[in-house]
């Protein structure tokens, strides 16, 4: 599979990984469901302009790049304890959110390589 093809698949689901995620944090109130936490929208619209549009450029590259890894710091920081403990992961519903956080980092990992090995690509042409 062409390495663009492989890109932007996995790019498409962390948007959907993202936004799964971001329910699931509302609905559990871990954030408050304010205006503020609409601020995930214009950055997944960057990393759709980056997938879609951008393609095969070195801006879209970038911006995968930039936008995947600020994605890696969600696990992150559910990881260092903000709410992925006990209480989490034995609630109704626990094993979505992990796995939702989990497929995520997963993702967003995935892309940083890729958009990091198109980058590189580019670089040497």
């Amino acid at each position: 599979m062409k390495q663009n093809v492989t890109l932007t698949i996995a790019s498409l689901l962390s948007v959907l990984f993202m936004t799964l995620h971001t329910t699931d944090d509302i609905v559990r109130g871990m954030e408050p469901g304010t205006l503020f936490d609409l601020i995930v929208l214009p950055i997944l619209a960057v990393q759709l302009y980056g997938t879609l549009v951008l393609a095969g450029r070195r801006s879209g590259y970038v911006i995968l790049l930039l936008v995947s890894l600020l994605e890696l710091v969600v696990p992150v920081v559910h990881m260092k304890g903000a709410g992925v403990g006990g209480a989490i992961a034995g609630s109704s519903g626990g094993y979505f959110f992990i796995w939702t956080l989990l497929a995520l980092g997963l993702t967003a990992l995935f892309c940083v390589m890729l958009s990091a090995r198109g980058l590189w690509r580019k670089t040497a042409e």
